[in-house]
């Protein structure tokens, strides 16, 4: 199969695709669809901590990053719409759980807020390394997207990282936690 215009041109795991592999046009559709999922989860998220953290001084670093975030969303928006991409049905479960994820971690305290903040980026930035792996030369307008987006998702770990989220209670078990959330979330909203 030749891989010229289908979005993985050389580069990345779908040049060898096996029968019952998703097409290129599938795996751009996936990406779109669970970065969609991932960005509006990241969004209330942060809807959630500054429910609870947004009148103490953490709540500009909050602002902040859940304004990446919107961005991040706007554009994969964007995408769904013009790459006519079917978001995931599990928005109305992202929109609950993301903002009571949220909302729990910061009720533990701003070191829990940011060790959710950590633990999320953290899997992201696995997420969005092996997009940017896969994505091909003809897809490089969003392997770039994707690209900034990761280095700004690993400014908010950064961020969580020099606001305590390590000392957060049982910090290493809530990071485990969230991560292994954040993998099923992944791997559903591909698909669903």
């Amino acid at each position: 199969m030749s891989q010229a215009g289908s979005g993985t041109a050389g580069r990345g795991t779908l040049e060898g695709r096996l029968p019952g592999d998703p097409t290129p046009r599938d795996y751009v559709a996936r990406t779109i669809r669970v970065d969609h999922a991932g960005e509006y989860g990241a969004k209330r998220i942060y809807e959630g901590q500054l429910a609870v953290l947004g009148r103490t001084k953490y709540g500009p670093v909050l602002e902040h990053m859940k304004a990446q975030e919107q961005v991040h969303l706007d554009t994969f928006t964007d995408l769904i719409g013009r790459r006519r991409v079917r978001p995931t049905a599990l928005l109305p479960i992202w929109h609950v759980a993301g903002f009571a994820l949220g909302a729990a971690t910061a009720l533990i305290g701003h070191r829990g807020a940011m060790a959710c903040t950590v633990a999320v980026e953290e899997a992201i930035d696995e997420h969005y390394a092996a997009q940017h792996a896969t994505l091909g030369d003809d897809e490089a307008p969003l392997r770039d997207k994707i690209e900034r987006f990761r280095q700004e998702e690993l400014e908010h770990r950064d961020i969580g990282l020099e606001n305590e989220a390590e000392l957060a209670p049982a910090y290493k078990l809530l990071s485990r936690v969230i991560k292994a959330g954040c993998k099923v979330a992944i791997k559903v909203s591909e698909r669903i």
